[in-house]
């Protein structure tokens, strides 16, 4: 198990850190956009229309890029007093169901992010949200709605590897405890703290 868990673990960490790199880079220009937006409707009375489109648009990048990892280091909200009450192995079990159930829920919602992203909602215009390409001397366009979606299907996709992971690290720790894992690329890890 460890000759799959191995490369997998090292596909998503990579995936991930550049994901939050991705992240943080996504809410700074978000922060400018939405200062921009009130600078303009308050200060000169003279509101946009793109930076509200442009923070949401954004804002769903970021979150997308980072619930994957919010996920491999059991980031989300979770009532985890059942499996804290059980023994050791049926609480692997427990979390194994869980993350297959998971599993299950992902692999449909792949098939939603990818209709939503590549079909008929995805080949409208933004109202407002547009490359200004004149600038440079070229023909600006108006961005496409499914690259706002793709935000979904990308997460989903990235959901379902650390899934994928995460069961195959149950799967370990029940049958082989003993076993090394690999990192989890966790924030310690990176700053460098034991």
């Amino acid at each position: 198990m460890l000759f799959i868990l191995r490369p997998l673990a090292w596909v998503n960490t990579v995936i991930l850190r550049l994901g939050r790199h991705i992240s943080v880079v996504a809410l700074a220009l978000m922060v400018v956009v939405i200062l921009t937006q009130v600078f303009f409707r308050y200060v000169l009375n003279n509101a946009l229309a793109w930076p509200d489109e442009a923070a949401r648009f954004l804002m769903l990048w970021m979150v997308g890029l980072m619930a994957p990892s919010a996920m491999r280091w059991s980031g989300f909200v979770a009532i985890d007093t059942l499996p804290s009450a059980l023994p050791r192995a049926p609480a692997l079990v427990l979390t194994l169901v869980l993350l297959c159930m998971s599993l299950g829920v992902l692999v449909l919602a792949v098939q939603h992010g990818y209709a939503h992203t590549f079909g008929f909602g995805g080949k409208f215009d933004s109202s407002s949200l547009r490359v200004p390409l004149e600038w440079v001397g070229m023909e600006g366009f108006k961005v496409k709605l499914k690259y706002m979606y793709g935000s979904l299907l990308t997460c989903v996709v990235l959901l379902i590897s650390v899934t994928v992971e995460l069961v195959l690290r149950t799967l370990l720790e029940l049958f082989d405890p003993d076993a090394e894992q690999p990192s989890k690329d966790e924030l310690e890890a990176i700053m460098g703290a034991d």
